[in-house]
């Protein structure tokens, strides 16, 4: 060694090392803090729809959602005139395959709802995704299946569970998924705030040439390739069954989320429906009185519009405790606690399932489809819950697992 040197050991590099660490600042924006995350805390998002609710959609992310997040791509089929593959896209395929994207929201007519939750889902992203969560019942069984098989976070955007799961409502709850009731006479009406007014399509408009911007091909994609009119695009597009599914289907999911959950509907299926409208246009959503969906214990679930016809002459009609024998009182009393709701922001953060996860939201958006069904075909029918087919009634059933227009498909 050098005349002038310090020969420096092992062990004593090792100590001076960790005495300078102690030393050294460390910026917020690495380690994160208080109204700093860390950078392992951002998540890279994108939306897939931009009009309407889709800038709602997106803001809940960081808002009701508490996720820092940094918007990294927005995809439109009416971004025909900007579409640059770097943050302005109209194929959300190429999208979904960013490796840096993290989280999608989707804010997207319904028809393209389940295909793109898949898509995203499959290539590892988290899901947000507006309601009506689906078009037609068999896509929302592919969508919880994707779910499960890529261990992905799923939520339905409508927040009307939250609160449910309180009081007298935990009884009730428990009373109706532990088996007890038997041809019960119990039943829930729901009156109003369906919108089909609003939402009662037009046949008399002239076909036009769509804007230069918008991808009408891509916009329709699963659906039929119809020609273009103005109401098909933005909110209205709820007027049309290639679509969405009218005032019901756009509504429903808000208003029946916290009595599905209540009544224990979100974990099965009802056996008959029934519904009482005029006959229904084959193109466009119209007006209808009330539906009917019994379940296998008994329970009905009543839909009132408020807007046509005669109410259905029923009224609500609890359960109670009291009302069970002792035996089954004990059964009840064995149901384990309800489960903690877990927001799409935590579930994000633990990987735990959202209580508004597709499996959950899949059998409540199935009450409106199976009553857009019954108004569609004129008549009752009779439907397996655990097959999700309409039961020896192929005219339903092709409405209940509908084609898509090639080369989509689920």
């Amino acid at each position: 060694m050098k005349r002038g040197t310090t020969r420096i050991t092992r062990r004593g590099f090792l100590k001076g090392s960790a005495a300078a660490a102690a030393f050294t600042i460390v910026p917020r924006h690495v380690l994160g803090g208080p109204g700093t995350p860390a950078p392992s805390d951002t998540f890279g998002a994108a939306l897939i729809g931009c009009g309407g609710r889709g800038g709602g959609t997106f803001s809940d992310l960081s808002g009701r959602h508490k996720l820092n997040i940094k918007q990294l791509a927005l995809c439109d089929v009416k971004f025909l005139d900007k579409a640059d593959n770097k943050k302005y896209y109209t194929d959300f395929r190429r999208v979904v395959e960013r490796k840096d994207i993290d989280i999608v929201a989707i804010a997207t007519p319904p028809h393209w709802h389940a295909l793109i939750s898949i898509a995203a889902m499959e290539c590892g992203k988290d899901v947000v995704c507006e309601k009506p969560m689906t078009r037609f019942v068999a896509e929302g069984r592919a969508v919880a299946e994707a779910e499960k098989r890529y261990k992905r976070i799923f939520q339905v955007g409508t927040y009307g569970r939250e609160g449910a799961a309180s009081g007298g409502n935990k009884v009730t709850r428990k009373i109706m998924i532990s088996g007890v009731m038997k041809n019960s006479d119990a039943s829930y009406v729901r009156r109003g705030g369906f919108k089909i007014k609003e939402w009662a399509g037009r046949v008399d408009l002239k076909p036009e040439a769509p804007p230069k911007n918008l991808d009408w091909d891509f916009y329709c994609g699963p659906s039929p390739l119809k020609p273009y009119v103005r109401p098909r695009t933005g909110g209205t597009h709820r007027w049309y069954w290639d679509y969405e599914g009218g005032g019901l289907a756009d509504m429903g999911q808000h208003h029946l989320m916290g009595p599905a959950y209540i009544f224990g509907l979100d974990k099965t299926h009802p056996v008959e429906v029934e519904a009482c409208a005029p006959p229904a246009h084959p193109e466009v959503s119209g007006m209808w009185a009330w539906s009917k969906l019994k379940y296998a214990n008994g329970f009905t679930l009543v839909l009132e519009s408020g807007e046509w016809g005669e109410p259905s002459g029923m009224q609500s009609k609890g359960v109670r405790m009291e009302d069970l024998s002792e035996a089954d009182r004990k059964k009840v009393e064995e149901v384990p606690d309800l489960e903690p709701e877990i927001g799409f922001g935590e579930a994000v953060k633990t990987r735990q399932p959202a209580s508004g996860n597709a499996e959950v939201s899949h059998h409540i958006v199935c009450l409106m489809h199976l009553t857009n069904v019954a108004i569609r075909l004129g008549r009752p029918f009779k439907f397996d819950p655990v097959t999700e087919r309409a039961v020896g009634d192929e005219e339903a059933n092709r409405l209940i697992d509908q084609p898509m227009r090639a080369p989509w498909h689920l």
